[in-house]
């Protein structure tokens, strides 16, 4: 598709909206098994954060629980005719920040620069990124290194927030999660999204209430005034909370109950794809692992110990026993929405132990190895569940490792820290592009590129590759490239893929909240069924 047709399909994305049901109002009481890390838009770039941003907050273009693209605070976006490297956006008039200030390019341009500082978790999405320009106070434009017929699919998480608010309460620049430092914006928020915070306890409860002034008022599906948001991280109180009629709704059903709460009174259980892999990451850049019993050499920098890994997981196993069936087993960190998929390269390793054992015995250890599985306990969908499927499996093939699960709080800085021999992750997409994988956890790392690649995999030839994608602007080409790239890093066996996983949404019967694809929903789409 041409530059000039793929701004036109983009221009014609943004129209859309949703049309307005008048309910009842009232109040959304709302659960998941773990909190955001931090109110600050641009801090942390994870699943929670994105759920919190997206009801205070607001970004450019957003996605639909369908997944499909469409306007938020622009209203058209185009990439110039007379200058590929340039993407213009028209901004939506006449919206107002919670305080009442008005929306202006000076936020926009604030916004995306402030996601650009190096303490920024969002900066890897804009790393094509030149400059921000305001043309009038309504109009912005964006420069990139080249042409980069895809950067609206990056702005989908990026929120803008008031300049004005973050100069007078000095949180111009983004909290750094990796030192623990906290600013202003780490627990209070000025956005244009449709509920504004009310208070913030971490790990407690988060309140939000209806802002009447909101732009879209009239296009919101319900008339819910008030949302109470809680971290509940044991799966057995969120579900009891569920059937008492304490919460109206629990984001992450543990596969175990899904069944039973079907048939339970009162209660509607949703379930759906997620675009989601979960996958082993194995340090290969290190001379010796910090949690082996073998001194002197890295047994993961041998690609047939990460070979033997990935044969020994059987990952049809995990999906009938630990997930119940709410997963997809994967080859492949990407998921069938996602340019770049396909089902070639998506067929799982073979489930071979006695060929595994082998492959570990050529690799020179007859006799296995020891080293320590890191997960997380509280992020996805049966994630220690997982760990400790695969701490069993890799035991029938001699290596010996130790589970340590903890929380996302612990695990996520760890992973950006290099800090791990051998872990658990999961991958949201939000582009929906093969690039956004490439770029965050196979890039060599730097300050803005393969910050999420805890494996030390580095590969310069590869890199220039994958930056080429930022600029290629004739789509053929550029998919030649992705289908060349995935070549190349599943041969390196790097990361273990395990599966897509599906996640389900409980909640009471005068809701249907259909499951958003990236598990970042918006409550401004729910509908509510109360009469």
């Amino acid at each position: 598709m041409s530059t000039k047709r793929f701004a036109l399909a983009a221009l014609l994305a943004g129209a859309t909206f949703l049309t307005a049901v008048s309910v009842e109002a009232r109040t959304l009481r709302w659960a998941r098994s773990q909190d955001a890390t931090t109110l600050d838009p641009h801090s942390g770039n994870t699943g929670p954060n994105h759920v919190m941003g997206h009801n205070i907050y607001e970004p450019l273009v957003l996605r639909a629980f369908d997944g499909k693209l469409q306007g938020a605070l622009a209203t058209e976006w185009r990439v110039l005719p007379d200058d590929p490297s340039t993407w213009e956006f028209k901004l939506r008039p006449n919206v107002k920040f919670h305080n009442g200030n008005a929306f202006t390019a000076d936020d926009v341009v604030f916004s995306l620069k402030r996601a650009m500082q190096p303490a920024a978790d969002m900066k890897s999405l804009l790393v094509s990124v030149e400059d921000v320009t305001k043309v009038d106070d309504l109009t912005v434009r964006i420069k990139t290194k080249g042409p980069n017929a895809l950067l609206v699919n990056n702005l989908t998480n990026m929120f803008i927030m008031d300049k004005e608010w973050s100069e007078q309460n000095n949180a111009t620049q983004v909290q750094d999660l990796k030192s623990k430092t906290e600013n202003f914006a780490t627990r209070n928020a000025m956005g244009t999204g449709p509920f504004q915070l009310v208070s913030r306890e971490p790990d407690q409860r988060t309140v939000m209430r209806r802002f009447e002034n909101y732009w879209g008022r009239d296009a919101v599906q319900n008339d819910i005034t008030e949302i109470v948001y809680r971290p509940i991280p044991e799966a057995a109180t969120r579900v009891a909370a569920l059937l008492s009629g304490e919460v109206d709704w629990v984001q992450d059903l543990p596969p175990q109950d899904i069944e039973r709460l079907r048939t339970a009174q009162g209660v509607r259980v949703n379930t759906g794809p997620e675009n989601r892999p979960i996958f082993l990451g194995m340090n290969v850049g290190v001379p010796e692992l910090r949690s082996s019993d073998v001194k002197g050499k890295n047994p993961f920098a041998d690609v047939r110990v990460r070979q033997a890994v990935n044969g020994a997981i059987n990952r049809d196993a995990i999906q009938r026993v630990v997930m119940r069936g709410q997963s997809q087993p994967a080859g492949m960190i990407a998921s069938p929405l996602v340019n770049g998929y396909t089902k070639e390269l998506d067929t799982p390793p073979k489930y071979d132990v006695a060929a595994a054992r082998k492959m570990i015995a050529d690799a020179g250890y007859p006799n296995g190895f020891s080293t320590t599985l890191h997960c997380t306990n509280d992020r996805y969908v049966n994630d220690e569940g997982i760990c400790q499927a695969v701490v069993g499996m890799l035991g029938q093939i001699g290596i010996k490792a130790t589970l340590v699960a903890q929380s996302l709080r612990v695990h996520f800085p760890a992973i950006q820290r290099g800090e791990y021999d051998f872990y658990l992750l999961g991958w949201g997409i939000p582009t929906f592009d093969s690039h956004y994988v490439f770029n965050d956890l196979y890039r060599t790392k730097t300050s803005s590129a393969g910050t999420w690649n805890g494996t030390g995999f580095s590969d310069p030839e590869l890199d220039k590759k994958i930056d080429s994608l930022n600029s290629e602007v004739d789509l053929a080409k550029r998919n030649a490239t992705i289908a060349e790239i995935w070549k190349q890093v599943q041969a390196s066996n790097v990361y273990a893929p395990i599966h897509n996983q599906f996640i389900a949404y409980g909640m009471r019967s005068d809701f249907d909240i259909p499951v958003d694809v990236e598990n970042t929903p918006k409550v401004r789409f729910i509908e509510s069924r109360r009469s």
